[in-house]
């Protein structure tokens, strides 16, 4: 699928909130020889072909375009199970069974989509465990790291290396080695179990955001140190930026959850200043002796909390921070209330109505700074992985899976595609249909691919070769640098153009920068049972402290957090990593 919200706007994903989507049996058929296209011809040829002609009956060698894109016939069924968002829409005259995704799917491979059951976000999870338990299984359908680890356990899932190697277009494949230790926590006993699929890990990494106009207004230097963020925070909430003679603006947005891959409320999250002191909330890193440790429970954390404690102690931080989530903290930032927040790549999106509120409102990206003479990095997790898609063992079209991503894939490269069919297959009179395909499988590393690709045609005012997505970023950066541009021109441009956050991560990525957590593996025994205890225990003595509790409630915390599983979690994950 080829839309600019690929760049996964949901908090959701970028907490590895499961979106569960499964296909379930259909008839026996085999894919044909569906067109007289040849090996070479190109997969949107291949796929266009197959849709408009008859299938042939098929022969004894099929071409590699067969395998991955010929069509059913007779057409087989499939069924899928969705946990989505209670505010997805149909254009009028389409459902779930009946949409452009289902009949793009139907035309070009001749597969017929059904919906097993589909259920909210918030029971996704639930719902899949019950599948799980009972054994009523779709043939194809997303899971989480545990539930995949319960399912290869339980003998339940198919060995997908050989269908895979088979089916799976060149891109496709591309897209899947890309994914950061995808395949390394998709393999069992070197076989391949399960599709990961997400984005690259720095698209989750935290940056800082400032208000560009009000640095410009109060005559303050672009943050290089620690010492000039924390002068910034104290200028914004006390020197008027907004210019109303009141002092009712913030320096720095915090939520409830604190962290953003704590529930995924990402606007006002801290990650990025914690990572300034050189502390790693929620991920494991590498100790003096070369063993990995929790970050949360190390002192570098008490050190980043006292000056939390000192910005809420001086009005920099909302004094109701503790019982709001983040839409709560967008508000302030969309009245003009807010001045800098930490958070990822796609944070000017989440913005539009401060700009729009404010056509002066200019949030710029930056990258994190330290506190000292030692390079800030910015935390990533071990990998970005959405989803793990796996096959029921009992499935009988099991290559059908890949066929389908294979069409959607080309979908997402070829820059043959029709601005029609790009604007049909993603956006109906602003509703997002391309979250009908039940499929999220994307180039990783996109999103910085189209930033590049942006620039050096801004450079060179050529948009030759460019795809549809990448054309639809360029004339959001264009329309701004014309100065002909709206709030969400500016959205945009301040993702993908010249000073777009991927122009941060460029360089962030040139200096290595980033600092993922080590432990790659599936959460382990007592992680999955004391985890969720552990990190409330967390969030509760870091708000505690922030509010004002003595610094020295840190020191209980993590006595308290060792004694009640993390010292076997910290074994269990070296263990696994040896």
């Amino acid at each position: 699928m080829i839309h600019s919200s690929k760049i996964k706007l949901s908090y959701a994903l970028l907490t590895m909130a499961v979106v569960l989507s499964a296909c379930s049996g259909g008839n026996n058929a085999k894919p044909t020889n569906g067109s007289s296209a040849s090996p070479s011809a190109s997969p949107s040829a291949t796929a266009s072909a197959t849709s408009s002609a008859s299938a042939s009956p098929a022969t004894s060698e099929e071409t590699e375009a067969d395998l991955q894109f010929g069509k059913y016939d007779p057409p087989i069924e499939v069924s899928t199970v969705r946990a989505v968002g209670s505010d997805l829409k149909f254009p009028e005259g389409q459902s779930w069974e009946d949409n452009v995704w289902t009949r793009k799917l139907m035309d070009s491979l001749g597969i017929k989509l059904k919906h097993q059951w589909i259920v909210n976000t918030d029971q996704g999870t639930e719902k899949m465990n019950i599948s799980i338990a009972s054994g009523n299984l779709p043939d194809f359908f997303s899971v989480s790291a545990t539930q995949l680890s319960q399912l290869v356990e339980g003998g339940q899932i198919m060995d997908m290396t050989e269908i895979y190697q088979k089916h799976a277009s060149p891109t496709f494949k591309k897209y899947t080695e890309s994914v950061t230790n995808g395949l390394a926590t998709a393999t069992f006993d070197g076989k391949m179990m399960a599709l990961p699929t997400g984005q690259a890990t720095s698209d989750s990494a935290p940056l800082l955001w400032i208000r560009r106009d009000w640095l410009k207004k109060l005559d303050l230097p672009e943050p290089k140190t620690m010492a000039d963020v924390l002068a910034i925070s104290d200028a914004f909430t006390n020197q008027d930026p907004d210019g109303n003679n009141k002092k009712d603006s913030y320096g720095l947005a915090v939520n409830k959850t604190l962290l953003m891959y704590n529930g995924g409320q990402a606007f006002g999250s801290l990650e990025g200043f914690f990572n300034s002191y050189h502390a790693y909330p929620q991920s494991w890193i590498k100790g003096e002796d070369g063993k990995l440790v929790y970050g949360s429970i190390q002192p570098e954390m008490k050190q980043a909390l006292a000056s939390l404690q000192q910005m809420y102690k001086n009005g920099q931080i909302d004094k109701e921070f503790g019982v709001k989530g983040d839409a709560k903290v967008l508000e302030l930032a969309s009245a003009g209330k807010l001045g800098m927040a930490y958070g990822p790549m796609f944070f000017s999106l989440t913005l539009l109505d401060s700009r729009k509120n404010d056509p002066n409102a200019d949030w710029q990206a930056y990258p994190i700074v330290s506190t000292d003479d030692q390079a800030a990095y910015s935390q990533t997790q071990a990998n970005a992985i959405s989803d793990y898609y796996v096959i029921n063992k009992n499935a009988k079209n099991p290559e059908a899976m890949f066929k389908m991503i294979n069409v959607s894939v080309d979908m997402d490269t070829n820059p043959n595609v029709s601005q029609e069919e790009y604007e049909e297959l993603n956006y109906v009179d602003g509703i997002e249909v391309w979250q009908y395909f039940p499929f999220f499988v994307v180039n990783p590393n996109k999103n910085l691919e189209v930033h590049k690709k942006v620039v050096a045609a801004l450079d060179s005012k050529d948009t030759t070769g460019l795809n549809q997505e990448q054309l639809d970023a360029y004339k959001n950066s264009l329309a701004m640098e014309e100065g002909t541009g709206d709030a969400t021109n500016w959205g945009m441009s301040k993702v993908f153009g010249r000073e777009g956050s991927y122009s941060v991560i460029d360089k962030l990525l040139s200096a290595n920068l980033f600092k993922p957590s080590e432990f790659i593996k599936s959460p382990t025994k007592t992680m999955t049972i004391k985890n969720a205890t552990l990190q409330k225990l967390e969030i509760q003595t870091y708000t505690k402290i922030i509010m004002g509790e003595s610094l020295d409630s840190f020191d209980k915390f993590v006595e308290d957090w060792k004694k009640l599983g993390g010292d076997q979690i910290t074994v269990e994950v070296n263990e696994a990593m040896q």
